[in-house]
């Protein structure tokens, strides 16, 4: 079973490696980054946006569905107002 650490803790342990052993690490972490392409990046950057949109999309949705709700006109302001009012 593996136990999780977390950022700070994982810190605090490499601050107490030796210099080599640090230098050592940098270079693991460099050669597991290089290895990201940029296609994968980009495409997670899609996916993000899409995913993004689709949220904004419900929640206008979800507006329009509580504005049909209303009959008549309604003044956001006026209402906030008068909640502060009271």
């Amino acid at each position: 079973m593996t136990s999780k650490i977390t950022l700070e803790q994982m810190e605090q342990q490499i601050a107490q490696l030796p210099v080599h052993e640090r230098l050592k690490l940098i270079a693991y972490i460099s050669q597991q980054l290089s290895t990201i392409t940029l296609d994968s990046l980009v495409a997670g950057e899609e996916t993000l946006q899409r995913h993004r949109e689709r949220e904004a999309e419900e929640l206008l949705a979800l507006c329009d569905a509580a504005a049909e709700m209303w009959e008549g006109e309604f003044d956001a302001a006026e209402e906030i107002r008068q909640m502060r009012q009271d």
